[in-house]
């Protein structure tokens, strides 16, 4: 049969990325710490030489169903590696984003229950070079300091979403795993978000918040501080889900 895809293309124009995207699969997640199944949204392109008229997007799926179905992000390089060559392509970028979840314990009853945060692996091969970049996102309690401050009794507070990227390079392309990067995010709020919570534990909850109060600068810095003690690579997002205001509060910081 006639591969049409293989035809010569006389247009001269590389096409940066092509290739599927939003292919949902299930799949077995494990780094060493952290191991869960679910369902994942992938997403596989190459770069397309200037003379290929197309790519093989089912090679694509088939990379998926062959190579990651059980997942563990420190063998993304190799699948990468396979990717490109199965394509016979100069780049490949493989993106996989499933919820993970973390056991929460209440503090005051002990009460277990599951936290979901939101992760997602971005991973590139280009001509030999390879990136790998872990992001994080999971919610967090923040209180306002200037609430606070001026107010007779009380504060307002709201939950944050905080996503944290961190790009791996050379020999270390996953140097900071699921589990630290929410203890780490944990760290930097007012006070967790908790899912089951009895009534000894909310009160734990807002006096540690009432004592710990961050503006949305404050989180995004002490996030920032702690991957620069590590020496990270990274990116800061937080969004504030504002209580009192009619919008959201936002910050960013790379380093």
């Amino acid at each position: 049969m006639h591969d049409i895809q293989n035809e010569t293309d006389t247009r001269g124009i590389e096409i940066d990325d092509v290739g599927i995207s939003g292919l949902r699969y299930p799949l077995y997640f494990e780094d060493g710490h952290l191991r869960q199944e679910g369902i994942a949204e992938i997403d596989v392109t190459v770069r397309l030489q200037h003379d290929r008229r197309g790519t093989h997007m089912s090679r694509m799926v088939a990379l998926v169903h062959d190579h990651l179905r059980r997942f563990d992000p420190r063998r993304l390089p190799h699948v990468l590696k396979v990717g490109a060559d199965l394509l016979d392509a100069p780049a490949l970028a493989v993106s996989v984003a499933v919820p993970l979840s973390t056991t929460v314990v209440a503090p005051a009853t002990g009460a277990e229950s599951y936290q979901v945060h939101d992760v997602r692996f971005d991973g590139r091969w280009d001509d030999g070079d390879t990136t790998v970049i872990t992001s994080v996102t999971t919610e967090v309690t923040s209180l306002c300091p200037c609430s606070k401050a001026i107010s007779d009794y009380g504060a307002h507070n709201q939950r944050s979403r905080v996503t944290l990227s961190v790009t791996g390079h050379g020999d270390t392309l996953y140097p900071f795993g699921v589990q630290q990067a929410v203890r780490l995010l944990e760290r930097c709020a007012s006070a967790p978000v908790v899912p089951l919570v009895k009534r000894p534990d909310e009160r734990v909850l807002t006096m540690q918040a009432y004592d710990h109060p961050v503006f949305v600068e404050d989180i995004a810095r002490e996030v920032s501080h702690g991957c620069r003690e590590r020496g990270l690579r990274h990116s800061v997002r937080v969004r504030n889900l504002e209580s009192i205001h009619s919008h959201d509060a936002v910050a960013y910081v790379a380093g």
